[in-house]
Order: C-alpha cells, then structure tokens, then sequence
C-alpha cells in the first residue's frame, strides 16, 4: 500500500511541474523593481520547510541561519528520503540537506517545493488541495544564507520542454513538430520569454536583499537536461528534430538565471558543471520519462546530481 501511495505521489507532483506556470502559484511574479544596492559577487562553478527549534544544547544565536529556496530542482522530489506530508516532496538529501549538513553551526530552513515559480516566492503556492506559504515568508533579519534556484517553471517553460514537446513526437517522430509549432510566425516563443525569466530572478534577489540586508545569496542555476548531440528517444522522447532547438532553449533558461543573479553575491554554474551528464548521457545525473519512486521523479535530478550541487553551493558560499 504505502509503494503504491509513493508512486502516486509522484504521479501527481509530475504533473504539477509540468503546469506549474498555469495557476498554480496563487499571483503574479516579482518584476525586479526596488533593487537593492550591489554586494560583492563572486563566480562558482533534511530540509524541514518550517522553521524548527534549535539543537539541544545550543541557543539559536550561535548557528546561521541558512534559508533554501527554489523549485523541484532544489527540492530533488523522490531522491530518498522523501517528505510527502507538504506535498511538496522535499528530499532529505537535497543540496540544501547536503550543505547543512557540511556546516554543523548552521540551521536549514528548507522550504524549496515541486512546482514553485518565481510567483512562489512572494504568494502562496497551491498544493494539491491545500497551499504552501509565501517562500520569502522564511527568510528573516537574522538570515546569513539564501540559496536560490527557480525560474524553469515561469511560463511553463520546464512544461512546455518535457510535457508537451514530447506529446507532439507521435505526430512526426523524425520532424520538429514543436519547434515548428513555438516557433510559427517568425518568433519563437519560448525564447522571448527567457528576458522576463531573468527580470523576475533578478526581482526575488532584490526581495532578498530588502528582507536580509546582511544575508549572503547564492543563486543556483539549472543542469544540463538536453543532450548537446545525438538523440534518446527511450529516455527523452523528443522529435529528432527537436534536439537541437530544445536544447537553446535549455541553455537559454540558463543564461536567463544566470543574468538574473547579478546582484546576488554569487552564481553556481550548474549547467557548465554538468556536461556529459544530461539525460541522455552514459552517466545521467538527471532522471529520463520513468519515474523510479526510489532514486527520482520523471525529468528532475538523482543523487549524484545534488552532491555535485552541494559542492558548487559550498565553494561560492
């Protein structure tokens, strides 16, 4: 019973990811204004989701807060062990977990969730039923830390790449059936919408400034899901032509948040770190279209991943 519960789970926050960006969010999303003043920045190649009480032994003011926000790219859905009570099914061994966990004085209020966009940060974000609080809720005065990763699901662009491209495959296997489609007319339109991706990053940062004035923010950008060459139809089963204009618009989302964070203290290149490791790869670090209840959901990153992000998040914080 409790296997089949789990799966779906999976099921069900699968199919929240993919419409993310059509409603679920509860309101509209930063526009970047009213940003803060510039801090130095550098370059950088089990969260609870609730503030909990400290350590025994150890008074609050002695350990760092450390707050993690961000979509099912930070939250890693299914990479074991797995919260399933918020719905929001945050991993107890995501980078966040992992950094923490690396930082014994520091305190992890990890409110990352499946599903969140930018509009996540500042509104309510409907789970299923219920609603998760405002992620900003989490970050306070006493904050020393943000780690930040979202963007992916404003306007349905995650959606759009592994939801409906590869419906579209079965109506012409070896075309470029979505491609023609967002592209029809002359304007590709998921490639305008990649410069208000990087205003709304840019808007939660300065949110994040204004809220935690001494806090240091990293923010960490997304993976490489498209392969650079050649084709996985199994895992990935996008139109062969396809590939290639998925691909930009992968590369794109990550120049979008990478533009983004110019006011943070630092970026995390997650993309420029995980060459060789997409999908389709020998060695993927980000799961295919089956969902394995025991390692990852469909389309988001395994362990491995998450261990390199920690790495990366540890070096720029």
């Amino acid at each position: 019973m409790r296997q089949r519960a789990r799966r779906g789970v999976a099921a069900a926050l699968l199919t929240l990811a993919l419409g993310a960006a059509t409603g679920c969010s509860g309101g509209p999303a930063s526009d970047g204004s009213g940003a803060a003043a510039a801090k130095p920045r550098t370059s950088a190649g089990a969260g609870t989701g609730r503030p909990d009480g400290p350590a025994p032994g150890r008074s609050p003011r002695h350990r760092a807060r450390y707050v993690a926000l961000g979509d099912s790219y930070t939250a890693a859905p299914l990479v074991p062990p797995t919260e399933f009570r918020s719905g929001c099914l945050r991993s107890g061994r995501n980078y966040p977990a992992r950094v923490a966990a690396r930082s014994p004085r520091t305190r992890l209020v990890d409110v990352s969730c499946s599903g969140a966009d930018t509009a996540s940060m500042t509104h309510s974000q409907r789970i299923g039923d219920g609603r998760v609080p405002p992620q900003l809720d989490a970050v306070t005065r006493r904050t020393a830390l943000v780690t930040l990763g979202i963007g992916g699901n404003d306007f349905g662009l995650f959606g759009t790449l592994v939801g409906e491209c590869t419906r579209l495959r079965s109506s012409d296997p070896t075309g470029s059936p979505c491609r023609d489609r967002f592209t029809a007319g002359g304007t590709d339109l998921l490639a305008q919408d990649l410069p208000r991706i990087r205003d709304h990053v840019a808007g939660v940062v300065a949110r994040i400034h204004r809220r935690a004035p001494h806090a240091r923010i990293v923010v960490v950008g997304y993976p490489q899901i498209i392969p650079a060459h050649g084709t996985c139809p199994r895992l990935l089963p996008l139109a062969t032509g396809d590939y290639r204009w998925a691909r930009r618009v992968n590369e794109g989302l990550a120049s979008a948040v990478r533009r983004g964070s110019r006011r943070a203290d630092a970026y995390v290149d997650v993309f420029g770190h995980t060459r060789h490791h997409d999908i389709c790869a020998r060695h993927p670090w980000i799961n295919g279209q089956v969902t394995d209840p025991n390692r990852a959901l469909a389309y988001h990153p395994f362990a491995v991943e998450q261990a390199v992000v920690a790495r990366l998040v540890l070096d720029a914080a």
